[in-house]
């Protein structure tokens, strides 16, 4: 699977964070030799994952204007790679070697901080950053009770729509905050013919796209939390996967070749006009605003919703490793990057729904409400804790038995019942 006012930190000093383990910062090695104690200059490692140019220069500039204003707490920007981030923490954590600040996403947190590798942030953050994140955002970063990371962007999916066609088969643009899947299924029907069909839709690796938006029929996947979890798979879960099968292989207005292509490869058919509509992550906004041909009027739709317009949250996070030397001034750093005009500067380089309401206000502000921003921002008020995020074999099972099942069933190789039952009979094998 990518916000601005000034507000009063903290001093490092005034926060109480838990702490432990060898330094991996660039000051003494006394554990005394912290920045609000000893006043000694501390180096901290921030190892970030942004890769959009503008965003790259977002962080640095706030990287460098927080080394401007703390000269004892300096941050040294690490480059680092969505590809390789997973197995590099590993074997950071595993020698004592993990950057003091870590850049990731909820769901893959949640396991390390089970593992006791990163740092309690209860209380580490201003009351302004605080309130501006919704408690349903908290929740994805708070495991066993403890809070392990802060929340900073999120992508939601989102219709895309090429206006001139929907127009011309008479489909109704929605103006409200949710369009329902009834509609949009109608919309794909209508739009489908002449050589275009209604939707395409990347779904190479879907799983990630099936358990967020089956949040809009309540779909839960798994009970209990941790490795105790367990899994049901019934109507809520499958409605998302059969409403897409229905649309392909009923309808025929969904594209069967998408299925098996990359948000980006579809992306390519959209703009040619091969397809009226296309579902994508939020981020696609900006190939649209950059790469979309003259005259080509594209509309970003109101979310889907079922019973509900909920989509998970997993949001980016930034987290401290436990064994930092300077715990306090790692979570300091952090509230300093949340500041709305900070957190507003890296969303909008990529693209991405920022977890803080404030710096959601000030990305509307800074875009003039041009390039789908206000609706995709909208969308924002949907995202939702899901079941996922708090079960420790998630990733194995997510890799191993759902992406799989689901590339089978998209296909129509299994019926929806064989796809519950390889779905809930993987889970038992990969959680013994």
């Amino acid at each position: 699977m990518k916000l601005r006012t000034t507000v009063g930190i903290a001093t490092a000093a005034a926060l109480t964070l838990a702490f432990a383990g060898c330094a991996t910062s660039s000051s003494s090695d006394d554990d005394d030799s912290k920045s609000g104690d000893s006043g000694e200059k501390v180096t901290l490692r921030f190892q970030s994952l942004a890769f959009q140019e503008p965003t790259v220069e977002a962080t640095k500039e706030i990287v460098d204007a927080w080394n401007a204003d703390h000269p004892d707490v300096q941050v040294k920007y690490v480059q680092g790679s969505w590809d390789s981030v997973q197995d590099q923490l590993v074997t950071q954590f595993q020698g004592g070697t993990a950057p003091d600040i870590i850049q990731y996403e909820s769901a893959a947190m949640s396991q390390f901080a089970q593992q006791g590798y990163l740092a309690d942030l209860d209380g580490a953050f201003s009351d302004d950053v605080t309130s501006a994140v919704s408690d349903e955002v908290w929740q994805t970063v708070t495991v066993d009770g403890t809070l392990i990371a802060a929340p900073t962007l999120l992508q939601s999916y989102v219709v895309f729509a090429n206006k001139t066609l929907l127009e011309k088969a008479g489909v109704e643009i929605p103006t409200g905050d949710t369009w329902a899947w009834d509609d949009f299924m109608a919309a794909a029907k209508a739009t489908t013919g002449d050589g275009v069909y209604g939707v395409g839709w990347g779904l190479s690796s879907p799983t990630a796209t099936m358990l967020s938006l089956g949040l809009n029929y309540g779909a839960a996947y798994f009970q209990g939390t941790g490795a105790d979890a367990t899994m049901e798979v019934g109507d809520a879960e499958l409605a998302v996967p059969e409403r897409i099968h229905q649309m392909t292989y009923d309808d025929k207005s969904l594209d069967p070749v998408t299925l098996t292509q990359s948000g980006s490869d579809v992306m390519s058919g959209f703009l040619k006009g091969k397809y009226a509509m296309t579902v994508q992550g939020s981020y696609a906004a900006q190939t649209l605003s950059e790469s979309a041909p003259k005259g080509f009027d594209w509309v970003a739709m109101p979310v889907l919703a079922g019973d509900s317009a909920a989509q998970a949250a997993n949001p980016q996070t930034l987290s401290v490793a436990a064994e930092s030397e300077d715990v306090e001034g790692a979570a300091a750093f952090i509230d300093y990057y949340m500041q709305p005009e900070n957190l507003a500067k890296v969303a909008e380089g990529d693209w991405l729904i920022p977890a803080s309401s404030t710096a959601a206000d000030q990305v509307e502000t800074d875009t003039g409400g041009e390039n789908g921003w206000p609706t995709i921002l909208a969308g924002g008020q949907f995202f939702a804790a899901a079941p996922f995020q708090s079960v420790t074999n998630y990733p194995q099972w997510k890799d191993q038995i759902a992406t799989p099942a689901f590339q089978r069933y998209l296909a129509d190789d299994i019926s929806a019942d064989e796809l519950a039952s390889e779905l809930s009979d993987g889970w038992e094998s990969v959680n013994k």
